[in-house]
């Protein structure tokens, strides 16, 4: 199977899902099928419509796929294209559940107009499949989560119930300091909380304004010296932070997964996560809370709830472990995306093999109904 996949900017970007799709164009490979990526610019939404006037061709020079995969993040340049094979979305999450006011509508416009040139769609959760499926109804979708594929934590249940005795309380984040992520939300709540604390903020922030934002509100609220910004971390250095605190904490505005959640996890850390988007497939009320976004108040009651009662925070942290060590594992979601892709693959080939029969052949026979066709 020959696979064109196309990404906004650079595969190399740093980010989660960039690292899903370098996981996953190595993964293909290994299996066996043949993969090129195609690159097309990565503009300030959304200006890369610009870049649609023109239909784009979407695989290689000289290469001919079999099957398109296009990262959705890319849509604005996508609008329009020239390509014979079937186009299929890879879906993080889709912009207008992560944005308000205008910039929800636009975007809502412009992902249904991309939706609408794809035969099916790969998404990283069920939450993010059904939003999916809301925009563009028949459209075939199949669920490909994410796993960790940066950490090797190897906590025990012993050690979780040793560290739930510690003080302070230590509150981790784990992501780019940008406004999605909720670190305001989550000062605001760390500011009210009784008992003695510690946070952790690690990631980077590439929105310098965003992160002048974050340093006043921490001025502001006085939480200078329990507050702790540590910038992009190496893994090792990332892993020391997690292993020596209590709860993990990213109220995101949306999170069509939320891979640092499930990494949090796996050193037994509950995890307080946005309700909206992904992190659904990951959070319950086993190992965790989900607040919905901006809620001060109910991310403030979720961290306090686990400060005060160092049992539940205990049985809460070996939950999380078990949620991490029952995840799929990765070889799982290459073989579902591959079947998915060759699905899809044979599906046009039977609608073309249709098309192509004398008219006295007759219909062919239905073999699947739903979804679109291509």
């Amino acid at each position: 199977m020959r696979v064109a996949l196309v990404v906004p900017g650079s595969l190399d970007t740093a980010s989660g899902g960039f690292a899903y799709d370098r996981a996953l164009v190595d993964s293909l490979r290994a299996a066996g099928e043949t993969v090129r990526v195609v690159s097309v610019p990565w503009r300030r939404y959304p200006l890369g419509v610009v870049d649609s006037l023109v239909p784009r061709r979407l695989s290689p020079p000289g290469f001919d796929p079999d099957v398109v995969l296009a990262d959705e993040l890319a849509h604005p340049a996508l609008l329009r294209s020239n390509v014979d094979a079937p186009i299929v979305a890879l879906v993080h999450h889709l912009r207008c559940d992560a944005v308000d006011g205008l910039d929800a509508t636009v975007a809502r416009t412009l992902e249904r107009r991309f939706l609408d040139d794809c035969v099916a769609a790969v998404c990283t959760s069920r939450p993010t499949a059904d939003s999916v499926e809301r925009r563009a109804p028949g459209l075939r979708t199949h669920v490909a989560p994410p796993v960790d594929t940066q950490f090797d934590p190897d906590v025990t249940p012993a050690e979780v119930d040793r560290r739930a005795r510690r003080e302070p309380f230590r509150v981790a984040f784990v992501g780019n300091l940008v406004p999605r992520k909720g670190v305001l939300t989550l000062l605001d709540s760390l500011a009210g909380l009784d008992e003695p604390w510690r946070a952790t903020l690690v990631g980077g922030h590439p929105d310098e304004t965003h992160l002048r934002r974050v340093r006043e509100r921490i001025r502001r609220r006085g939480l200078g010296d329990r507050v702790r910004i540590t910038g992009s971390l190496p893994t090792e250095e990332t892993a020391a932070v997690l292993r020596e605190s209590h709860v993990f904490a990213m109220p995101s505005a949306h999170e069509g997964f939320g891979i640092a959640y499930l990494e949090a996890m796996g050193f037994g850390l509950p995890v307080v996560a946005s309700a909206s988007g992904g992190a659904s497939d990951l959070v319950d009320p086993s190992t965790g809370v989900l607040a919905e976004p901006g809620d001060v108040g109910g991310v403030r009651d979720a961290i306090a709830g686990f400060a005060a009662d160092r049992t539940r925070l205990a049985a809460a942290g070996r939950a999380a472990l078990d949620r991490y060590a029952a995840h799929p594992p990765w070889s799982e979601t290459v073989a579902g995306v591959r079947r998915f892709l060759r699905a899809t693959v044979d599906r046009r080939g039977a609608v073309v093999g249709d098309a192509d029969r004398d008219d006295d052949s007759g219909p062919a026979p239905q073999t699947e109904t739903g979804g679109r066709g291509g």
